[in-house]
């Protein structure tokens, strides 16, 4: 491998988009991952260093050839990841250590599983994996990084990264499945008689507001329904106040080119799609969905269920999609037919002792956590016992 030249990147900006594209082959969750997504985020001033995220992105090179990728960010906080690592930076402070910045592996503010290392066709999985995370090591050492955190890995990239020496730790949250149904009344046919009768008043409840969901897909999302979007975005996250995570701009909605391929839009109306009173935005590859943000005008009864769960799932039964992730949080997505599931998070610790405690805890802390999603799954309000979840497709690395 010594043709390999190893180059550390600030911005997307610096990479030909169509060769690091040319690296998502099997990718689960590829339109997070794109060079157009990633690149709005930082271009948008959405990802940037004065909001504690600085692209570093590292690169292997053959010559003019992109070879393989890792979309990485040095982080001054932990906000925007989703899994909750503050018990490991109070753990930090008590050894006289410094936790931030970190160096973190993800898509950001994007909860959804299927990091890796993009890795060109052809090439050697195992020992292109290994060679980069060499080089986070080398990186990290020397630039006083205590900790590397890849998260929602791809569980097929995971056994690559653990036998080079990540640690795992295993989180949880909340996706349905699709069991092949017919249609979502066939889907409600899988709850408890007391559940279907309660899905199907909230559902009502918004019809009997006069309000219909509709579902606008790529080239039919105007630059006007996605203002729309960044308007409902902002006034919600607006409404939790300093809890309210907003960290989109509104450069990220702006001429949405590079990204309404992927994006459906579940808007709320009166008539006419185009005029909503509220709106979801989710993401879709074909097999795949994903929510991301809501907003309303009004308030209105469990409108927030029919947006977000009722009609994304109808209409990812009506395509056949095999999943549907809908974010962050689970309470009130289990009793709607969403299921726990365990998450991923691969580590690399820079600091001898501070690795030895976080690995001797690792694996009752991972214990506990299945067991929790057991008990979660148990409680659930389906007619027979919980469904088989649908695994997501996986593809066999390079």
């Amino acid at each position: 491998m010594a043709e390999l030249e190893a180059r550390w990147l600030r911005a997307m900006a610096e990479l030909p988009e169509a060769q690091w594209d040319g690296l998502l082959a099997g990718c689960g969750a590829a339109p997070f991952f794109r060079w157009s997504w990633l690149h709005r985020l930082e271009a948008s001033g959405s990802i940037v260093p004065s909001q504690g995220w600085q692209a570093c992105h590292l690169t292997l090179w053959r010559g003019r050839d992109l070879v393989a990728a890792a979309p990485l960010y040095l982080k001054g906080h932990s906000y925007g990841e989703f899994v909750f690592d503050q018990s490991f930076a109070q753990l930090a402070g008590q050894l006289g250590l410094r936790y931030y910045p970190k160096l973190v592996g993800m898509s950001p503010l994007s909860p959804v599983e299927g990091y890796r290392f993009l890795i060109a066709p052809g090439e050697d999985g195992t020992l292109l994996t290994a060679l980069m995370l060499d080089q986070i090591r080398e990186f990290c050492q020397r630039s006083g990084v205590l900790s590397c955190n890849f998260l929602y890995v791809d569980p097929a990239w995971r056994p690559l990264a653990e036998a080079a020496g990540c640690a795992a730790w295993i989180n949880q949250q909340t996706c349905w499945s699709n069991a092949g149904f017919a249609d979502f009344e066939a889907y409600l046919a899988s709850f408890n008689a007391n559940q279907r009768r309660n899905i199907r008043r909230e559902r009502a409840a918004v019809a009997a507001a006069g309000l219909s969901v509709t579902a606008v897909v790529a080239e039919a999302i105007s630059p006007e329904l996605l203002a729309r979007m960044h308007h409902f975005y902002a006034q919600h996250c607006a409404r939790w106040g300093p809890w309210g995570s907003k960290y989109l701009s509104e450069a990220f909605f702006r001429d949405g080119q590079g990204l309404t391929p992927d994006l459906v839009l579940f808007s709320a109306h009166r008539g006419d799609p185009d005029d909503p009173v509220a709106m979801a935005m989710c993401v879709q590859d074909g097999h795949h969905l994903w929510g991301r943000y809501w907003g309303s005008d009004l308030e209105v009864d469990n409108l927030h269920f029919e947006v977000c769960y009722y009609a994304p799932i109808a209409w990812a039964i009506e395509r056949g999609l095999r999943r549907f992730d809908p974010g962050a949080g689970g309470s009130h997505k289990r009793r709607r037919g969403f299921l726990a599931e365990p998450r991923v998070s691969l580590h690399l610790w820079s600091d001898r002792r501070f690795a030895q405690i976080l690995r001797r805890w690792l694996p009752d802390a991972n214990r506990a956590a299945l067991e929790e999603i057991a008990a979660v799954n148990a409680e659930l309000p389906f007619r027979g016992g919980v469904p088989p979840l649908m695994p997501p497709s996986q593809e066999t690395l390079p």
